[in-house]
């Protein structure tokens, strides 16, 4: 249903440090930089990306949006919320665990990135 998912970062280092230890730790590579300043994270099934905003506004944390990424384990969400907090990221929302939900159980962890964007880990348990 994606193509890709853009985020705007105040401080692209500190956001592309942050990306680069918490998606690591789900077996993603480190994103690369192109000519204009953003960070891309490139995969077979789709694109993540990192910009300063182009209307030379500070960047803003979507209030009520969250971004979730999948994770192939347990182990695997629980490393990439520890890099993610390790790495400038702060907690949000309950700490790493199974929830029920209609879906069935998943297993979520919760971040807010350096800009404030909150983003998440899902398992189907």
């Amino acid at each position: 249903m994606f193509s890709h998912i853009m985020l705007g970062a105040t401080d692209i280092e500190a956001s592309k440090r942050f990306y680069d230890a918490t998606l690591g730790a789900l077996g993603y590579g480190p994103g690369v930089i192109d000519p204009k300043g953003r960070v891309f994270y490139i995969t077979d099934t789709g694109l993540f990306a990192l910009s300063t905003p182009i209307d030379g506004q500070p960047a803003t944390a979507g209030n009520g949006s969250t971004i979730g990424f999948s994770a192939p384990s347990v182990e695997a969400s629980d490393a990439w919320h520890a890099a993610g907090l390790a790495n400038g990221g702060t907690d949000c929302e309950d700490p790493p665990g199974v929830r029920e939900s209609n879906m069935g159980a998943i297993y979520l962890a919760y971040l807010r990135d350096p800009s404030g964007n909150k983003i998440c880990t899902l398992l189907r348990v």
